[in-house]
Formats: C-alpha cells, sequence, structure tokens
C-alpha cells in the first residue's frame, strides 16, 4: 500500500505557509501527494508596487500556485474553482462531491486541512475546513456518489493548531503547547520554503511580514506544526511522522 497525504487549501499561497516542509520532506519519502486549491485568491493582494492588475491577479496566482507546487513536489494543484471570500456560499452538494472524487481518487490515508476556525478566521479557510471533514466523511460511505469510485476511509483528519502554526517556533517546550500534536523540524527544507514564499510574488508583502522581515526568520522557516482532528492515538506529543500508528 503506497502512502497517500491529501492537503486541501483554500488560496495559492496557503500550501506554501502551512505545508511546504512536510511536502518536501514526504515527497522525498516516497510517498503520492495531492493538493486541493479551492479559490484563486483573485480578492488578495497584487502587491505594493502591483506585481499585476487586478483584473490579471487569478491568471497570475494560478501560475504562482503551480510554479510553487512543482517546487515542492506536489504536482499539478486540483483547482475547484470557487470564488475567493465566497467559498463558504459554495453549494455543498457540488463541493462534497468535487472533494469526494479527490479522495477516491487519491486514496490518502491522511487528510490535512485548516482547523474549524481556519487559523485565522478566514471565513474561506473555515469554509474548506467544513468542506472537507464533510467529505473525508461522505469518501467512506458508499452511498454518497457511487460513479465516483470506491469507498475509502481516511485514517486521519489533521488540521492546523489553534494558533499560527509558525509562531510556535518561538515557544520553549513544543511538549506542552495545547494543539501541537505534530512537529516537524523542516530546517532541511527551509530554503526551498523560502524559494516557494517568493514565488508568490503579488503576496510579497504577506510573506515579508510574516517571515522575511523577522529578526528570526531562520527559525520561523524551521519549523512546521499540526493538530490531530482524528486519527490512531498518538503515543508522544508530539509526533514526528503524519503516518504514526497506520499501519503500512
Amino acid at each position: 500500500m503506497q502512502r497517500s497525504l491529501l492537503f486541501c487549501f483554500a488560496h495559492p499561497d496557503d500550501e506554501t505557509f502551512l505545508v511546504a516542509g512536510i511536502a518536501c520532506l514526504y515527497a522525498e519519502r516516497g510517498v503520492r501527494l495531492a493538493l486541493a486549491t479551492a479559490t484563486l485568491g483573485e480578492a488578495g493582494k497584487c502587491g505594493d508596487p502591483p506585481v499585476c492588475t487586478r483584473e490579471e491577479l487569478p491568471a497570475v496566482r494560478e501560475r504562482e500556485l503551480r510554479a510553487a507546487a512543482r517546487l515542492l513536489g506536489l504536482g499539478e494543484p486540483a483547482l475547484l474553482g470557487y470564488r475567493d471570500r465566497e467559498l463558504a456560499t459554495a453549494p455543498p452538494m457540488e463541493i462534497r462531491e468535487k472533494l469526494v472524487t479527490l479522495i477516491r481518487a487519491h486514496r490518502p490515508q491522511v487528510v490535512v486541512t485548516f482547523d474549524p476556525n481556519g487559523s485565522n478566521l478566514h471565513p474561506d479557510h473555515v469554509a474548506i475546513s467544513r468542506f472537507t471533514s464533510d467529505a473525508v466523511a461522505a469518501a467512506g460511505d458508499a452511498r454518497w456518489f457511487p460513479e465516483a469510485g470506491g469507498a475509502h476511509a481516511v485514517t486521519r483528519l489533521v488540521w492546523t493548531p489553534p494558533s499560527r502554526p509558525w509562531l510556535f517556533a518561538r515557544a520553549s517546550n513544543l511538549a506542552t503547547e495545547p494543539g501541537v500534536d505534530f512537529a516537524f523540524d523542516i530546517t532541511r527544507w527551509s530554503d526551498r520554503k523560502a524559494a516557494a514564499l517568493r514565488v508568490h510574488r503579488t503576496q510579497h508583502l504577506n510573506t515579508e511580514r510574516v517571515f522575511f522581515s523577522q529578526p528570526d526568520v531562520d527559525k520561523l522557516l524551521g519549523l512546521e506544526t499540526f493538530r490531530q482532528a482524528f486519527g490512531p492515538a498518538l503515543t508522544v506529543r508530539p509526533a514526528h511522522d503524519l503516518f504514526d500508528g497506520i499501519d503500512e
């Protein structure tokens, strides 16, 4: 059984901010990776000075996403085709079917998405968390969308932690931090994470604010943390493998 990992996020750049390091780690280990991106972030920033016009932004952000995904070993992202800041209004049956089809096609043991508060309460982050949890449950029930392939039960659902993930790099003891169930030292791939962040040129204000303008940028780039939503019980927290406790 090949290990498989599916990431479900709302916008181009979510994948780089949140999972760039573990994408590189698991790609190197031969895990099959897949990425679903719900919107093209067309309501986001164009940069200052602008990288493109507002009209050009969706196409530019799609190119940025595809370039970052290739750099991180994520392959071609599955674009769900919803509008930025309107994801919460997506027809539930429609997006459920899209995500169930992806889950059954890729058959991941582990799915990663935002926590129920969307990390920062962004409505699209909250929505993709809700829709992903819904689809994980439906994918394992053969009564849903039988034409979408055989039912598949995801073994573990993983969320972003309850605070901004990169800020846990400043914690003195991760074992005492509630919500940090997995922690990864991704220093080996931090240069690639930095390169992928810079690929998202339209979002340079955010990447500068969060990472590159910080005095401890190397520390912030070197750690990724996650929370277990459900899955096999962990014998230690934080664990260092998303597949911990999952049989081969």
